[in-house]
């Protein structure tokens, strides 16, 4: 671990990220339009109300939509800032330099897929205060947080080692992007279409409330639905009974991205020097 984190190619990355005044401007104005969305959606909500205080269902309401909020930002954003990191040294030309230093694969391939994610990962640690308001007013337990937070960790790695991996294997940067977010549609949108068309095709001609299998697996690789699950753990549950599945959506999750991680950076780390035999 200590050999990971004094990288030098993450060491340095990190330095002319993190000096750049755009980076921390641009957490500054995402805190302050979060900060607007909460006191807003209290202050709107307590005067429809006519209720003089926050209720619990309400502050769950709030939690649930700053959730989804987060984890939109985390789908849409880490593409851009991963899908560049190789391609946009070969096409600078430093690539060969870079590969003739002492680092191994995996050290540069760690190190630019951390540097690029260390700023969301930064926004959303630095959102954390603003989750903590709704404990204030009840409905949402610190354990709860702390599961959404992993959930975040997990989702945001997967994406970024996606992003090193088309970064690797396409030369040029803008490619590299549309094919990451190209996985990212299929990964949210085409995997929610499936479970729907799942749910269709079990319950055509049939009373019974029961679903594929097939139905199983596409809500548990879908990170809006696992979200909705962690949220509303009935709602896992209800589906485990439906589908005859007995094996809960955030473990099926977790299974299924920490192998597309491990793979996409197996694949990033070989072809990385695919080409260096025909130097030798």
């Amino acid at each position: 671990m200590r050999t990971l984190l004094e990288n030098p190619v993450l060491v340095k990355e990190l330095k002319l990220r993190f000096r750049s005044l755009k980076s921390f401007t641009g957490i500054l104005f995402y805190l302050i339009a979060m900060s607007i969305f909460v006191f807003g959606f209290i202050f709107l909500t307590t005067s429809f109300s006519g209720n003089a205080y926050f209720r619990p269902d309400e502050s769950f309401m709030l939690f649930s939509m700053m959730t989804y909020i987060q984890l939109g930002l985390i789908v849409f954003i880490t593409p851009s800032l991963t899908a560049g990191t190789i391609s946009t040294e070969r096409e600078k030309q430093t690539l060969n330099i870079l590969l003739t230093t002492s680092q191994t694969s995996f050290q540069i391939i760690f190190g630019k897929m951390t540097s690029s994610i260390a700023f969301l990962l930064l926004m959303i640690v630095s959102g954390l205060p603003i989750y903590s308001l709704v404990f204030l007013y009840g409905g949402v337990s610190p354990s709860q947080l702390l599961t959404i937070f992993m959930f975040y960790m997990l989702t945001l790695l997967t994406i970024g080692s996606l992003g090193v991996m088309f970064s690797t294997l396409i030369r040029k940067t803008i490619v590299a992007i549309i094919v990451t977010y190209s996985a990212m549609i299929f990964l949210v949108a085409v995997t929610g279409f499936f479970l729907m068309i799942s749910m269709s095709i079990s319950q055509m001609g049939s009373a019974a409330a029961s679903l594929s299998p097939f139905a199983h697996f596409w809500a548990s690789i879908n990170p809006a639905v696992v979200m909705f699950t962690l949220l509303q753990p009935a709602f896992d549950e209800e589906i485990q009974l439906m589908t005859l599945v007995p094996f809960p959506l955030w473990a099926g999750y977790v299974v299924f991205y920490a192998l597309l991680t491990a793979g996409a950076l197996f694949v990033a780390v070989k072809r990385l020097r695919v080409n260096m035999n025909k130097y030798k």
